[in-house]
């Protein structure tokens, strides 16, 4: 079946299946969001267990999706895993560090006689959550803007140890650049606000405690209005600006104005997309503030996903370059010039026919643990607490 497609239609299909993960990714950073608003939300140490225990039996969905498109990326498009994690080594080791102190806090938090003690191990959190969204968030936003590397093309079918290095990493922050770049900020701040929204959104959904449900919506309405505030700005930055543009022809790399604002326009189904998926975040937003519903992270959930798969999609679709070069246009990285080979995306693409099955039982295990609310009984009898 797959084999009859071709090395094209793979390298859509393979970016397809990586924008949807990496949209998942970003919804499932409520749970970063919620270890954030621990003492906003967690007025007394009571209420602070069951946010944290709600969050916990989530917390290694969210890492587990971290690593599968992570290795996703790096199975379908080696060059750009080899350039970006090479290169921006900083950024990640960051990232990563952010998620390994979160493994560690739900692992000993309420471990008795731990040596840290309990506050530190929610700093740990709450520094997971901080770290995580805006730099995973700004590394995101250099799809958009570009990064300083290169690429050695003449290498890039090199078989020899001395020469299997195709790409050199041009700024010696690597990767903490990145930060200096006010559109990646605002990406970066996006993620992080609407982690912290929708992190109050499962708190009101999980939790049977009318305490938790009202700080949980103050914190909805106190962060709704810095992630519209820099989520528009971003938006207006990515839509009005040059764009990394990719000559079907030549395959040579140009700046063109407006060149995301184009992929939404001529790619109307992404387009449909991302204006659905908006409206959804605020519709999860709305009701959770005028109607006092709890299923907001609902809305706010899908409206995520179809939101960032279309940011995906615009990055990489198109004639785009999703991973530009600032330094070296024609250097940038695109789903034609990075992929695997044919082989390799066909092989893969069948591996891929499980994920429906493994999605099911996730959705499966997801309505089973919460299918009861969270309750300050419960964390009394409970023999597992995180």
């Amino acid at each position: 079946m797959f084999e009859t497609l071709s090395h094209l239609a793979l390298q859509q299909y393979w970016w397809v299946i990586i924008s949807l993960v990496g949209a998942l990714l970003v919804f499932l950073m409520f749970i970063q969001g919620g270890q954030t608003l621990l003492v906003q939300i967690g007025k007394t140490d009571k209420q602070r267990d069951m946010l944290v225990n709600t969050l916990g039996r989530k917390w290694e969905l969210g890492f587990t999706t971290l690593v599968v498109f992570g290795g996703a990326l790096f199975a379908s498009f080696p060059p750009f895993y080899a350039t970006s994690f090479g290169g921006a080594y900083w950024a990640w080791l960051l990232i990563l560090f952010s998620f390994i102190i979160q493994a560690i806090s739900y692992e000993f938090r309420k471990k008795p006689n731990n040596i840290l003690g309990q506050k530190t191990y929610e700093t740990f959190l709450f520094l997971n959550g901080l770290l995580g969204t805006i730099l995973i968030g700004t590394v995101v936003g250099s799809f958009f803007t570009g990064s300083e590397f290169s690429v050695d093309t003449f290498r890039m079918t090199a078989t020899t140890t001395s020469e299997s290095n195709i790409t050199r990493w041009e700024n010696t922050t690597r990767g903490l650049e990145l930060l200096g770049n006010i559109q990646n900020i605002l990406l970066g701040l996006s993620v992080f606000f609407l982690a912290r929204i929708q992190g109050a959104l499962y708190a009101i959904n999980s939790i049977d405690d009318e305490a938790i449900f009202r700080q949980s919506r103050k914190q909805v309405i106190y962060n709704a209005v810095p992630f519209l505030l820099v989520f528009i700005a971003f938006a207006v930055m990515l839509l009005t600006s040059k764009g990394f543009a990719v000559d079907p022809q030549t395959r040579e790399i140009y700046m063109e104005p407006y060149k995301y604002l184009h992929n939404l326009l001529e790619m109307p189904l992404v387009g449909i997309f991302f204006l659905v998926g908006v409206l959804g975040v605020l519709a999860g937003i709305a009701v959770t503030v005028f109607k006092n519903s709890t299923g907001g992270i609902w809305f706010a959930g899908a409206g995520t996903v179809l939101t960032v798969f279309a940011l995906f999609l615009i990055a990489g679709f198109n004639h785009t370059a999703f991973y530009p070069s600032t330094f070296d246009l024609q250097s940038s990285l695109t789903i034609q010039n990075s992929s695997s080979s044919h082989y390799t995306l066909t092989t893969m693409s069948y591996v891929s026919l499980l994920v429906p099955v493994v999605a099911g039982y996730i959705w499966y295990v997801w309505r089973s643990m919460n299918k009861k609310k969270i309750s300050s009984e419960e964390m009394e009898n409970e023999e597992h607490a995180y």
